[in-house]
């Protein structure tokens, strides 16, 4: 049965219909125009100015000759003009596409080439950056450039400015077709072991993805709204789908600190009575010494959510003493299907520490071995189904075909699911280390490794070894340097054989400064294989 809609216009029936990452926003500034959208670093933007600026920039892009689905990249750090750029994009059909900043110039010209971009959206303070890829990007024409001391120019493409496009006064609505499953966002992921893929995310992946979590991470619609701290960089799906846009889509305030700073961090949560946190193990423990330093009222924060590495049973003991009445959990999931896909229940810290807690209400999840789903308990590789699942990777045929084989996404990681259908990770695919010819998880020998007294971070790899083919191997950051490496390596075997299997227990533990790490602090294995294999 379909209603006969042929007294109506296309675009009347969509904007009546549609679900769309733009209108949330135009629906969170009619119910709460004059409540605080965003703090950045202090300064407070309205929910009116928010969404008036993403209108007036999403009609410049399209006045700036931009058609439906093309990409904008975003080269921008987390700010409220981000976050304007992005649901002005969505607004106006167009794809939304943060770049990575950490990556490496010539990886940003291959990902700003594979996407066909024409337009780049930058702060004024990545120009330089700008100034050096440009030349090397023909099909760029447009630049737009937010904040003070931006060049008329840059490689004699004119530049625009963001201060100016977003402040033009509009007369109505911006109102163009967006369908449901228009790509909203590009993100391409961090290519550990080839080059980057970009994900599509259509607007009901994000919109079905962004209120799930803020069900599952207990936001209210009303006048007691969530206060989210984000320290994650909005250009990596945790920070942007999993935290702000949920918070957005609910009328809540997101804080906005700045570069990562644990005293501004504390005295954020402190002054802007934050009820959400997200960080990592890292970062808490940072921010813990800074309250040790100086105490601050952390009693506002209901939520702590943990992600990206493991959190040594000691360090979680102390986050749950610093933020007492907060329930501190473990969140999990990928770019390819909106996370949180998986996330613990506040009792299983107690009863499953160590696990990554039930699927969320709108993702399936799965176990799955030569096309096949297995029983509970059976190891396998982790598999979705859902509103959240990516519609597939750009440009990328031989990609869609292995990640959606048998009508499953399938994730890269290994683990199973116990009777109560919480998923217990083992490890990634790839990093799975083969020794002695046994399968060993490193995520299960780094838990260990963590705990060790004097070990702030590890990494655990496999590597080529004559008699066992892998090595077990942990590399690890000490917290005290002034311990010798031969008693940190005592130490932590001595401690590994008292908690792991034999075959489990490192054979080689080295010291490092620090980890190669992605923008979101999880360890780039690739390159630690590659260099100790070297």
């Amino acid at each position: 049965m379909k209603p006969d809609l042929s007294g109506l216009s296309e675009l009347e029936i969509n904007l009546a219909t549609r679900v769309s990452v733009g209108d949330a926003l135009t629906r969170s500034a009619r119910m709460f125009g004059e409540r605080a959208a965003v703090v950045d670093r202090g300064d407070s933007v309205t929910y009116r100015d928010l969404d008036a600026a993403a209108e007036s920039v999403g009609r410049a892009l399209l006045d700036a000759g931009l058609e439906r689905q093309q990409p904008v990249a975003m080269l921008m750090g987390n700010s409220w003009q981000f976050l304007s750029t992005y649901f002005g994009c969505a607004k106006a059909g167009l794809v939304a596409m943060p770049v990575n900043l950490v990556l490496a110039p010539e990886d940003i010209v291959w990902i700003l080439r594979d996407s066909g971009t024409t337009t780049i959206v930058t702060d004024a303070a990545f120009v330089p950056l700008i100034e050096k890829i440009l030349p090397a990007l023909d099909a760029v024409t447009i630049v737009v450039v937010s904040g003070e001391g931006a060049p008329a120019e840059i490689a004699g493409r004119p530049v625009l400015s963001w201060t100016e496009i977003a402040s033009r006064a509009v007369d109505r609505p911006l109102e163009v077709l967006v369908d449901d499953r228009d790509t909203a966002q590009c993100l391409y992921t961090s290519g550990t072991t080839s080059r980057p893929k970009g994900v599509l995310t259509s607007h009901t992946s994000l919109m079905v993805g962004g209120l799930t979590n803020a069900l599952m991470q207990g936001a209210g619609w009303g006048s007691e709204p969530t206060v989210l701290l984000n320290v994650l960089p909005l250009f990596h799906t945790t920070g942007l789908n999993t935290l702000v846009m949920p918070t957005l889509f609910i009328g809540g305030t997101v804080v906005l600190p700045g570069p990562f700073d644990p005293g501004a961090v504390l005295d954020a949560i402190e002054a802007q009575r934050v009820t959400t946190v997200m960080m990592l193990p890292i970062m808490y423990a940072a921010a813990l010494a800074a309250q040790g330093q100086r105490a601050r009222d952390l009693s506002s924060v209901q939520l702590a959510i943990y992600a990206m590495a493991p959190m040594p049973a000691t360090l979680l003991a102390q986050v749950d003493a610093a933020f007492p009445n907060a329930s501190v959990i473990l969140g999990s999931g990928q770019t390819e299907v909106v996370p949180a896909t998986v996330l613990q229940w506040p009792e299983h810290r107690a009863t499953k520490p160590d696990s990554w807690g039930p699927a969320v209400p709108t993702v399936e999840v799965g176990i799955m071995s030569d096309g096949e789903l297995e029983a509970t308990g059976e190891e396998g590789e982790i598999v979705y189904r859902g509103p959240h699942v990516c519609s597939g990777y750009w440009n990328n045929a031989d990609a869609n075909t292995a990640a959606f084989a048998h009508g499953w996404f399938h994730s890269g990681d290994v683990g199973y699911l116990d009777a109560e259908q919480v998923v217990w990770f083992t490890d990634r695919l790839k990093d799975i280390i083969k020794s002695g010819g046994e399968n060993v998880s490193s995520v299960e020998v780094e838990r260990i490794v963590a705990a060790v007294p004097g070990v702030v971070e590890c990494s655990v790899v496999g590597l080529p070894d004559e008699r066992w083919g892998e090595a077990v191997t942990a590399v690890v950051v000490a917290s005290d340097r002034s311990v010798s490496d031969a008693e940190l390596e005592a130490a932590v075997i001595a401690y590994a054989k008292a908690n792991l299997a034999g075959f489990k227990v490192p054979k080689r533990v080295l010291v490092v400064d620090e980890l190669p790490k992605t923008a979101t602090g999880k360890a780039r294995k690739h390159e630690l294989r590659a260099t100790l294999r070297a």
